[in-house]
């Protein structure tokens, strides 16, 4: 080929960027049955990709509607505008969106207004469609999850990693976005997933941090990027053109694709939380971890399908939701592809948040109450996490630990040095109190010993 890897890379880099256009192509439609409550099924011409229409959703009682929008404005004003919100949120109940809100441009510097089909990179959110995809596979029993990996590249020299290793995250593998670096990568050659397996396999004695698969779970970006492989090797298609067929398209999912380097001016740029420009680099040609873009009505579309029993079984959606990290006690744990939070009173909350240069994401789902929370941006704002909050419009959720997000090398300690800042200064605060009582303790005897104690418990 003419054009070469680092000319593709160059492109990348460049920071072009312009506003995302799409067309709409005629189809021939036959209406289908009615499959279940949720959903009906509409068949395009012969040969065409079949197209899956969701019904209307159940409607919600005027009173609960208000409740729950009066009560996602309030979240969205305090938590979200004050801290330069780039992005769009939306917060929906039995598929109903009540509250919807964007804010912001595409490009800081210009007058791009951000709304409903505005794409946003969701970062490891993606990892919900890579672990869908290979469920759907061993769903239609193409593929078993519980071989081992090596079955289906047998250079896989890494003994008894299973698939279900690779997507409960308990595979014992380095993370390819630390040991493609120490292990020298050009930084202006765009890395592919086959690249990350080739120096998995050909390099494994340079690398450290190998466990053993199943001994406790590790969030790896690494076990996505060889899932990702896997539906290719298995399903025959490229991994877009497998999304694209399997799910963007059935379900009508029009401003949702996967990025590659050829994508780059259909896509907004990243910002860190001053606002600065965040490069692309040689890590943005790997998939399966990351490099979806999609809308908040997308991602209902895709929280809806999941829940219509059409695309997938009840079984397959219990071995993804299951809990499979419960060597630590607490509530959170991971599943296959997705994050948890199992409570006490028998609340669960499913959900992945993503973390990708300066985008970040949140997608909350509660199923038990059939509420949907998604916030999604391109300047990178820790209260996207803070989503968890919303919980508790819906039911009794306590709202912890829900703070994970997949970082990066690239934006992670920009972002850290904010958090750090934000959680010692409250710190010095109270020490400066204390150290003031008990100077007046010195002074006023037992009176005001007593309130050195209060002020002890206030830290």
């Amino acid at each position: 080929m003419a054009i070469t890897k680092r000319f593709i890379f160059n492109i990348l880099t460049a920071g072009i960027s312009t506003t995302f256009c799409y067309g709409i192509l005629p189809i021939t439609v036959l209406l289908g049955s009615c499959h279940s409550a949720d959903t009906k099924k509409v068949i395009v011409a012969k040969d065409s990709t079949p197209i899956i229409l969701l019904v209307s959703p159940v409607p919600v009682s005027t009173t609960a509607a208000a409740h729950i929008k009066a009560g996602s404005q309030k979240w969205y004003d305090s938590a979200l505008k004050p801290g330069s919100f780039n992005g769009g949120m939306l917060v929906a109940k039995n598929g109903n969106i009540i509250f919807e809100a964007y804010n912001g441009n595409g490009h800081l510097n210009r007058h791009d207004v951000i709304d409903s089909l505005t794409p946003f990179h969701i970062a490891s959110v993606s990892k919900t469609f890579t672990a869908m995809a290979v469920l759907k596979l061993w769903q239609d029993k193409k593929l078993n999850i519980d071989d081992a990996y090596n079955k289906y590249f047998p250079t896989f020299n890494y003994p008894g990693i299973t698939v279900r290793n690779l997507l409960s995250h308990r595979s014992g593998l380095p993370n390819y976005l630390y040991f493609m670096e120490d292990l020298k990568w050009p930084k202006d050659t765009l890395l592919h997933n086959q690249d990350v397996y080739n120096y998995l396999v050909n390099r494994k004695a340079e690398l450290t941090n190998i466990t053993s698969p199943n001994t406790h779970f590790a969030y790896c970006n690494t076990n996505y990027a060889l899932l990702a492989l896997l539906v290719e090797k298995v399903s025959g298609q490229s991994f877009p053109n497998f999304l694209q067929d399997t799910f963007f398209t059935p379900l009508q999912m029009k401003h949702t694709f996967l990025f590659n380097s050829l994508d780059t001016g259909k896509v907004n740029p990243s910002y860190d939380w001053r606002g600065r420009i965040i490069p692309m680099n040689y890590l943005d040609g790997v998939y399966g971890d990351k490099n979806i873009y999609t809308t908040p009505r997308d991602l209902l579309i895709w929280d809806r399908a999941l829940t219509s029993n059409l695309l997938f079984t009840p079984a397959t959606l219990a071995e993804a939701y299951a809990p499979y990290s419960n060597e630590k006690g607490g509530i959170k744990n991971y599943g296959l592809g997705w994050r948890m939070n199992i409570y006490p009173n028998g609340k669960k909350t499913i959900y992945h948040n993503g973390w990708w240069h300066g985008n970040n994401a949140a997608f909350l789902r509660l199923l038990q109450d059939s509420a949907t929370v998604i916030v999604v941006g391109n300047k990178f704002n820790r209260n996207i996490y803070h989503a968890k909050q919303l919980a508790n419009l819906f039911g009794d959720y306590d709202g912890a630990g829900m703070e994970e997000e997949e970082g990066e090398t690239s934006a992670k300690p920009v972002a850290e040095k904010v958090v750090r800042v934000r959680r010692v200064a409250p710190v010095k605060v109270k020490k400066a109190v204390v150290k003031k009582k008990v100077v007046a303790a010195k002074k006023n005897g037992k009176k005001v010993e007593k309130k050195i104690v209060k002020g002890k418990k206030r830290r």
